[in-house]
């Protein structure tokens, strides 16, 4: 536990008078007791030191704690030293291209960092409302259908909504691998509840890619108690704001995955004993999520901006824990599980996904005309579906038949092959500015694609390599038109 600060507070030790799991009580004999969210150190013989943070206080010289390490092996009597105030984890350059768990120890290969390296602790209030700086300024990731219809902002907060096996993971990590280039800040990735399989798969392609030297990776993963995926979070956020409070370096915060973060804190309400809100959610579901949300923000010349995945348990968008946290975030990306079985990847949703930034005033008139156009061609299609899978598309009228077929070659063209998949289908990755993605769909809007075959379109880059496909008849197999339309 070398990397953990353990500086004794004013109030006298304790010891451990009761275990549960991760609940641990303990009694304070003489002086004060900690504060909430205060850290303890639990020391054992057999079991080294563990740590715990105070969650409720049950009389004058008791506390109930959760711990955030195993607690096997521990037992009454073990003698408890209270840190004098949050969990310190450590901040700075050296942390960058280190992999650290909730506490800030390290978790890599590469020996521990150095004593002198700052801490700061994982428990912040907010930046006060006065100081914060709105911004309209767009981070252009490469991926069209996300610039053209959900676009990102400096400084905001985007979430990716989308349930088992639709590519929430791989969104994230083509985020990182696209913005590594062109967005030389500095990037934290906090793992919430990852398995250990793609926390190996992420560490592996951060390292390949040659990021690795400019994020720091935390992660509180699947196997670890409930109290370590709840906290993982607060650390990263600490690293991040000590890079854009005191650096004054842009940061970029992706996390992985929030709802996780929201399912251990239902765990650990459950375990402290706290009666269940909705669908079994914990009563302090809203204030949990918003003391993480709002400490994003962008203060003076630097921003924090954080891209999220949310897994959306069975489906269910009116989820409550999803609801929640779709209330504050700034471009909500919704996966759609129909459109990646159709082979439509990215599968984001271009009706159900948005952004406050989607103006006239901030993107331009051009860019918000044509994404309304394309999401209306696109409505209008799904609408007529139920027709086209009964009747088949004869029965349709003139224009209806046009607008399925220009809507068809839309979603065609808003697939695009990711760097990171590289590997898995041999087909290189594509970045495309948002000018030609708004070209494209002008000119597919327009007619001017109305002859080419629907393969020409699909998984590629510019308009003009479809044009080159379309011209050399060397389209590539794509999901038949029965399987699109179902």
């Amino acid at each position: 536990m070398s990397q953990v600060r353990m500086t004794r507070g004013q109030a006298g030790d304790g010891h451990v008078i009761a275990l549960r799991g991760a609940v641990v009580d303990i009694t304070f004999t003489g002086g004060s007791l900690p504060a909430i969210d205060d850290a303890l150190f639990i020391d054992d013989e057999g079991r080294g030191t563990v740590v715990a943070e105070v969650q409720a206080h049950l009389s004058a010289d008791t506390v109930r704690a959760i711990a955030l390490q195993a607690t096997s092996g521990l037992k009454r009597g073990d003698i408890v030293r209270p840190a004098g105030g949050p969990i310190t984890v450590p901040v700075g350059e050296a942390v960058l291209g280190r992999l650290l768990d909730v506490v800030g120890t390290i978790g890599d290969k590469n020996g521990p960092l150095a004593d002198d390296v700052p801490r700061r602790p994982i428990h912040r209030q907010p930046p006060p409302f006065a100081a914060q700086t709105g911004s309209a300024d767009l981070f252009a990731t490469g991926i069209k259908v996300i610039d053209l219809l959900a676009p990102l902002a400096r400084g905001g907060k985007a979430a990716m909504f989308g349930g088992a096996g639709v590519g929430k993971t791989v969104l994230v990590m083509e985020l990182i691998h696209a913005m590594a280039s062109a967005y030389q800040g500095i990037s934290v990735f906090a793992g919430v509840g990852e398995r250990s399989r793609e926390g190996h798969e992420m560490l592996l392609d951060m390292t390949n890619s040659g990021v690795l030297d400019r994020t720091c990776l935390v992660y509180g993963q699947m196997n670890e108690p409930p109290g370590a995926r709840w906290r993982v979070p607060m650390t990263a956020l600490a690293i991040a704001e000590y890079f854009r409070d005191e650096r004054h370096q842009d940061v970029l915060l992706l996390m992985d995955n929030i709802f996780r973060f929201v399912q251990a804190g239902a765990e650990v309400s459950g375990l402290l004993g706290r009666l269940p809100s909705r669908v079994g959610y914990q009563p302090t579901l809203a204030s949990e999520v918003a003391a993480l949300q709002e400490r994003i923000a962008s203060v003076g010349d630097a921003a924090v901006t954080a891209i999220e995945a949310v897994y959306v348990p069975a489906d269910d968008f009116t989820d409550p824990a999803v609801t929640t946290i779709a209330t504050h975030v700034d471009s909500m990306v919704v996966l759609s599980r129909s459109m990646a079985a159709e082979g439509m990847y990215p599968a984001v949703d271009p009706i159900q996904s948005s952004s406050i930034l989607l103006d006239p005033l901030v993107v331009g008139e051009t860019h918000a005309s044509v994404s309304s156009e394309v999401r209306r061609t696109i409505e209008h299609y799904r609408e007529l579906q139920d027709v086209i899978a009964l009747l088949g598309m004869e029965e349709l009228g003139t224009d209806d038949r046009r607008i399925v077929e220009r809507a068809r070659r839309l979603q065609r063209f808003l697939t695009q092959p990711f760097a990171v998949t590289e590997a898995f289908t041999g087909v290189p990755g594509r970045s495309v500015k948002i000018e030609d993605t708004i070209a494209g769909c002008q000119a597919i809007l327009a007619g001017e694609c109305d002859g080419w075959s629907e393969s020409s379109l699909y998984m590629i880059g510019t308009l003009d390599e479809a044009r080159e496909k379309e011209n050399a008849g060397q389209a590539t197999a794509i999901p038949s038109a029965s399987g699109a339309a179902a």
